[in-house]
C-alpha cells in the first residue's frame, strides 16, 4: 500500500524559504508518485490566488508556479476554510483546482492509516 503525504504550509512571503521548503517536498514527493495532499493555511493560503505565488522569489528555488502545478497534477491542494474567510477568499478566487475545507477534512486526512503528515 501506497502512504499519502499531507503537507501543511502555514507561511507565505512572510518567511518564504520555509514556505518553499514545503512546497518543493510536496512537489518532490508527486513528483516521485506519492499520494499529496497540499494544505495552505495562514498567510500560505494566499498563494493559491493566481499570480502569488509568482510573487514569492526566493533565489536557488524552483517558482512556487511551477510547484504548485506539480502538485495539482496528481494530488491536491486545499486551503483552510478559516483562513480563506479572513482573507475574503472564495473557491472562484483560487486556482482551477484548489477547494477550501475546514479542519475536520484536515484531520480526515492525516489520520488515514496510510498518511505521513509534515508541517510547515
Amino acid at each position: 500500500m501506497t502512504r499519502q503525504l499531507v503537507v501543511k504550509v502555514t507561511c507565505g512571503a512572510d518567511e518564504p524559504e520555509r514556505c518553499n521548503q514545503g512546497f518543493t517536498v510536496a512537489a518532490t514527493a508527486a513528483a516521485s508518485g506519492v499520494t499529496v495532499s497540499l494544505w495552505l493555511t495562514g498567510e500560505a493560503a494566499w498563494l493559491a490566488v493566481p499570480g502569488r505565488a509568482a510573487e514569492l522569489d526566493l533565489p536557488l528555488a524552483t517558482p512556487l508556479p511551477d510547484l504548485i502545478d506539480a502538485v495539482l497534477a496528481t494530488g491536491s491542494v486545499t486551503v483552510c476554510g478559516q483562513c480563506a474567510a479572513r482573507r475574503s477568499l472564495e473557491e472562484k478566487d483560487l486556482l482551477a483546482g484548489v477547494r477550501i475545507a475546514g479542519a475536520s477534512a484536515f484531520v480526515e486526512e492525516v489520520l488515514r492509516d496510510d498518511a505521513q503528515a509534515l508541517v510547515y
